[in-house]
């Protein structure tokens, strides 16, 4: 059986609502769309819904934060790095948002379908196939940023802990007894996927 009859038979795509196929171990750019995207990821959970409030906290909304938080560090930042900030998760519209611990038992698989899908959104978008090092680096630190303050408003986490696991944020969010806050309140489905789409819109409009 041929490679690409191994892959048809497994099943190694999927169709999305825009009519696109895409396939999961050899996605194309052409079958990315950002409204599959935006509903997709406005409809993920990130902690494994283990959060509060009525409305699981979406990847959606996470990376609107991550890429807020990015531009507070670096506000010099270009429209496309902006932009490779905000899609930093975008592979999860496909494959989900896994927890980090599940990841590191996952290990190379896990990767490397996320790196190909990855692939795939930046050069549909016109980014870099891998993100540059310094950007990268940057993206990291503010999701940690981002993580700690959903562990502490939204997934109970004590301010020690999110600490140990995700180091301190200095500089961002208003000062409490409690240690720093940003006020998170998980949007509806809709509202997510919205904003989503709003904000790479306005960023994409500049990245001409």
């Amino acid at each position: 059986m041929s490679r690409a009859a191994e892959r048809d038979a497994a099943r190694a795509w999927q169709r999305m609502l825009s009519g696109r196929r895409l396939d999961l171990l050899d996605p194309s750019p052409l079958d990315v769309e950002i409204g599959d995207i935006a509903h997709g990821l406005a409809r993920v959970a990130r902690w494994n819904g283990q959060t509060v409030g009525d409305h699981a906290f979406s990847v959606a909304q996470h990376s609107l934060l991550v890429e807020d938080v990015a531009g507070l560090i670096a506000p010099a930042l270009s429209p496309r790095e902006r932009l490779t900030v905000l899609l930093h998760d975008a592979p999860e519209y496909v494959i989900g948002d896994m927890i980090s611990p599940f990841k590191a038992v996952m290990g190379g698989a896990y990767k490397t379908v996320e790196a190909r899908l990855a692939g795939a959104i930046h050069q549909r978008f016109g980014l870099p196939a891998e993100t540059p090092e310094k950007l990268r680096l940057l993206t990291k630190k503010a999701d940690r940023i981002a993580a700690y303050f959903e562990a502490v408003e939204l997934a109970g986490f004590s301010d020690q802990e999110a600490r140990k696991v995700f180091g301190v944020p200095r500089g961002i969010g208003r000062q409490t007894p409690e240690g720093p806050r940003l006020g998170l309140s998980p949007w509806p489905t809709p509202e997510a996927q919205d904003r989503f789409l709003e904000r790479f819109a306005a960023i994409e409009r500049f990245c001409g």
